[in-house]
């Protein structure tokens, strides 16, 4: 029998008594071990680079002026590991500025222990970690304020027969390895095909492609697509793209 693999945890949270209490809750937890803590972000920096954990669980909470903005902070961490964000901030705009910057899980302050653990060997698995009102709010902000006439036309007209392929496959949770064994291809080429979808269409991520596809009739929207199927939180994979000139990271699939 595959024994689990063990979930290495940063936890960067700057109030200390916080910090102890969640260090304490997942060290309870079999199969997370936790490798570096931060109060501080250039301390929390330093830990990623040292330790390159599976994930970071980041409060959003408490931050001072001096540090590290939600802006920079975000896409920096997703470039090298996956974050779930913590936060006792109910505001919607907040949760979908967090996703749409590269995080793939909010957890907030008011849900249960469990519930974060859960979260995070969910986000460590590769999924999207959202409530159900969660989920229903972020779709609706990422899709609304369209005009009638769609100004994307030329962008979708750039796709190849293949990238139309890929979007489909996408949209039916299909992760980058399960793309190119349906497909009879590699999955580097699976991976590129995907960045090339992303770059053509101005998007960031699965998750916004997939409800780019559903708004602009690329693909049939069933009543529940596949890629937001769950009870807990959306079945995908959110990998931003790499910014130009920096560092990239490793997709998986």
């Amino acid at each position: 029998m595959r024994e689990t693999p063990v979930i290495r945890l940063v936890l960067v949270e700057p109030q200390r008594l916080i910090r102890e209490a969640l260090q304490a809750l997942l060290e309870k937890t079999h199969g997370i071990s936790i490798v570096g803590d931060a109060g501080a972000a250039e301390e929390a920096r330093e830990i990623v680079d040292a330790h390159h954990p599976d994930v970071v669980l980041l409060a959003m909470d408490g931050w001072g002026e001096r540090e590290v903005t939600l802006r920079d902070a975000l896409p920096w961490l997703s470039e090298r590991t996956r974050t779930l964000v913590v936060t006792s901030d109910i505001d919607p705009n907040l949760h979908a500025r967090v996703i749409q910057l590269g995080a793939m899980g909010i957890v907030l302050k008011t849900q249960s222990a469990q519930s974060l653990v859960k979260a995070v060997q969910k986000v460590h698995a590769g999924e999207l970690w959202l409530d159900r009102a969660q989920t229903a709010s972020l779709v609706n902000r990422l899709t609304r304020n369209r005009t009638e006439e769609d100004p994307d036309a030329t962008k979708i007209g750039s796709l190849t027969a293949r990238e139309r392929e890929i979007v489909t496959l996408v949209t039916e949770g299909l992760k980058n390895k399960d793309v190119a064994v349906r497909l009879s291809i590699s999955e580097a080429t699976a991976r590129n095909h995907l960045t090339s979808i992303l770059d053509k269409l101005a998007l960031s991520n699965r998750f916004q492609l997939a409800v780019y596809a559903f708004r602009r009739g690329l693909v049939p929207c069933p009543q529940t697509p596949a890629i937001l199927r769950s009870t807990d939180a959306s079945r995908q994979d959110v990998y931003p793209r790499p910014r130009r000139g920096g560092s990239s990271r490793r997709r998986s699939a």
